[in-house]
C-alpha cells in the first residue's frame, strides 16, 4: 500500500482491487518499481523497448518480448508464453527504458530472453487463471499428506499452478536431499498434472510467504530484499546485542538479515575504541570494564564491591592501559571521571489554565489521606447498628419462644381431657395404673413426659381459675365421682374455648377408644 506521497495515490487505500495489501496492481505489490519515466514525453522517432517485465505468484519476474508491439501498462493482465509449454497468466509490472536498467541490475542479457507475450488475457483466460489459483491450497496440503504417508522429511510450503491448469510447481525446505520419485507418481495419479519440485531455503520460504517483523514492519525479504548475504553472530557482539537466539533470529529461524545494514557504521566506529580492555590497574585496586558506549566513545568501570561505574574518555583509558605496561598506576579513577550531562526536561507551557486536570496522569493514583479513618468510623457504626438489631431479633425470638411454650402446654391439657373423658365412657381405670404405650401414641403422648403434661395443665388451670374467680377450677372434678370424667363439648377447652388444635380434634375424632364399657 502506498501513501499519500507515493505514485499509488488515494492515501493509504490500495488501489486496483482493493484486497487491503495483497492485490497485484496500483502500488502494493512486493518488489514494486516506481516508473519515473511514465509521465515524461518522449521523442517522435522513439521506438519502445521491446522487453517487457511480468510478475508472477509472489515475487517471481521474469522477461518476456513484446514482439507485436501491444501497447501495454503496467498491472495489466497478459498471456505469455510458459517455460515447458502451454501459457500462464501475469500481471505488467514494469516497462519501457526502466526494463533495460532492470536487465542490467540482474544481469540478463537481451539474448536469454527468448519468451514472448501472446495476448492480453481474455475473459476465458482469466476465469481459467482464477480456477487454478483457487486449487492452490487444497493441492498443497493433499500433497503434504502425501510426503507424510511416505515419511518424508520435508515440508511443502507452497504451490503455484500454471494460468492455464496444466502444470503445477511445489515448493518445498528440507535440510538435505530428498528422494521424492515416489511422491511425484503418487502426485501425478491424485492431480492429474505435471509435477515439478523446487528445493527453497528457509529465508526464500519466508519471502514467498511473507509476514511481519518484530519491528512491526512488513518482512523486507517479502518486499524489497532479493540478495540474502550471510549473517553470522559475530555481527550482533559489534553491536553490543545480547546473544539470545530468541530475539536475533526472524520468521524463517535464521539470523535477521537487518543485523548486516548498520554493520559497517559499528565497525568504523570500532576502530578508536581498544580492543580486549578488562581490567586497569590503579593504586587503589582493579577496576573492572562493565560496558562501552561505542558512539559516545566512553567505557565505564567499577570497582569491586562498588556499586557507583566511573564512565572514563576512550583516550584516557589508552593512557592508562600503557602506564599499565610500564608499571606505572593512577590515583583513582573517580577523579578522572567524565561528568555526564543529561538534558533538561523543558516542561510544557499551556496556553490554558488546566482547571479539571486532565493532562495529569496520575491524578487518579492520588489516595485523600483520611479514607481510612472515614472507613473506621462507617465499620464502627455498622457494628453498632449490628448490635443493636441482634438485641432487638433476640428479644422478639424469646417473646415469640414463650408464646410458642404457651400454646403447647394448653394443647397438651386438652389432649388429656379428651383422654379422660373417651375413658370415662367406659371403665374407670385406677390412679396407679399406668397407660399403655400403644393408647399414648394413639392419643398423641409419650409415656414419659404424661404426668408433667398434665402437672402443667392443672397449674395452667389454677393459675386461669385465681384470675377469673366466676369459673370454677380446671381441676375440680364433678359429683359423680373420682373415675367420672368431665363433660365438655366437642371441640371445646375446659375454659369454655374452641381447641385451637384442628389436627389433634380430627384424630381423636377417627380413633375408637380401646377399652369398649362392659355394656356394650
Amino acid at each position: 500500500m502506498g501513501c499519500g506521497s507515493c505514485s499509488t495515490g488515494g492515501g493509504c487505500a490500495p488501489s486496483g482491487c482493493k484486497s487491503n495489501g495483497s492485490c497485484l496492481t496500483g502500488g502494493c505489490q512486493k518488489l514494486e518499481v516506481y516508473d519515473w519515466l511514465s509521465n515524461l514525453d518522449m521523442p517522435s522517432n522513439y521506438i519502445p523497448f521491446q522487453v517487457v517485465e511480468v510478475k508472477f505468484k509472489g515475487a517471481r519476474k521474469e522477461f518476456f518480448l513484446n514482439n507485436d508491439n501491444i501497447y501495454l501498462e503496467i498491472g495489466e493482465l497478459v498471456s505469455v508464453e510458459g517455460p515447458t509449454g502451454g501459457y500462464d497468466v501475469g500481471h505488467v509490472s514494469l516497462t519501457g527504458e526502466l526494463v533495460r536498467m532492470q536487465m542490467k541490475r540482474r544481469k540478463t542479457p537481451i539474448d536469454q530472453v527468448t519468451r514472448k507475450i501472446y495476448r492480453k488475457a481474455t475473459e476465458a483466460d482469466v476465469e481459467k487463471w482464477k480456477i487454478a489459483k483457487g486449487l492452490e491450497w487444497e493441492t498443497m496440503h493433499k500433497a503434504r499428506t502425501l510426503a507424510l504417508d511416505l515419511r518424508l522429511s520435508m515440508k511443502i510450503s507452497d504451490v503455484d499452478y500454471q494460468g492455464d491448469k496444466t502444470k503445477a510447481t511445489f515448493f518445498y525446505t528440507a535440510e538435505g536431499r530428498v528422494d521424492f520419485r515416489e511422491l511425484i507418481k503418487k502426485m501425478a495419479e491424485t492431480f492429474r498434472i505435471r509435477i515439478e519440485m523446487r528445493q527453497i531455503g528457509m529465508r526464500q520460504e519466508a519471502g514467498r510467504l511473507g509476514g511481519i517483523g518484530s519491528c512491526g514492519r512488513e518482512l523486507c525479504c517479502s518486499t524489497w530484499l532479493t540478495n540474502f548475504k550471510t549473517v553470522s553472530t559475530a555481527a550482533a557482539r559489534y553491536q553490543n546485542l545480547s546473544l539470545n537466539t530468541l530475539k536475533l533470529a526472524g520468521q524463517c529461524g535464521k539470523l535477521k538479515c537487518c543485523l548486516n545494514y548498520e554493520l559497517d557504521t559499528y565497525l568504523d566506529a570500532l576502530k578508536d575504541i581498544p580492543d580486549r580492555v578488562e581490567n586497569l590497574q590503579t593504586e587503589i585496586g582493579v577496576a573492572r570494564h562493565q560496558k562501552t558506549d561505542i558512539f559516545k566513545k566512553l567505557m565505564w568501570f567499577a570497582y569491586p564491591n562498588m556499586e557507583d561505574w566511573i564512565p572514563l574518555k576512550v583516550d584516557r583509558v589508552k593512557e592508562i592501559m600503557a602506564m599499565n605496561k610500564k608499571g606505572l598506576k593512577p590515583s583513582n579513577l573517580k577523579e578522572e571521571a567524565v561528568e555526564l550531562v543529561h538534558a533538561a526536561v523543558v516542561e510544557k507551557v499551556h496556553d490554558y489554565e488546566n482547571v479539571v486536570g486532565q493532562d495529569s496522569l496520575t491524578r487518579l493514583d492520588d489516595k485523600p489521606k483520611n479514607k481510612g479513618n472515614r472507613n473506621n468510623r462507617n465499620k464502627g457504626t455498622d457494628r453498632g447498628e449490628r448490635g443493636e438489631r441482634s438485641e432487638r431479633n433476640d428479644r422478639a425470638e424469646q417473646r415469640n419462644g414463650g408464646n410458642r411454650n404457651q400454646e403447647q402446654k394448653g394443647n397438651s391439657g386438652n389432649r388429656n381431657d379428651r383422654g379422660q373423658k373417651q375413658g370415662g365412657q367406659g371403665k374407670s381405670r385406677p390412679e396407679g395404673v399406668a397407660r399403655s404405650e400403644q393408647q399414648n401414641r394413639a392419643e398423641g403422648n409419650r409415656p414419659e413426659n404424661n404426668r408433667n403434661r398434665e402437672q402443667q395443665g392443672k397449674g395452667q388451670g389454677n393459675q386461669q381459675s385465681k384470675s377469673k374467680p366466676g369459673n370454677k377450677p380446671q381441676g375440680a372434678a364433678p359429683a359423680g365421682g373420682e373415675g367420672a370424667a368431665v363433660q365438655t363439648q366437642p371441640g371445646m377447652t375446659r375454659e369454655g374455648a374452641p381447641s385451637g388444635n384442628r389436627n389433634n380434634r380430627n384424630r381423636n375424632r377417627r380413633k375408637k377408644p380401646t377399652d369398649k364399657p362392659k355394656n356394650e
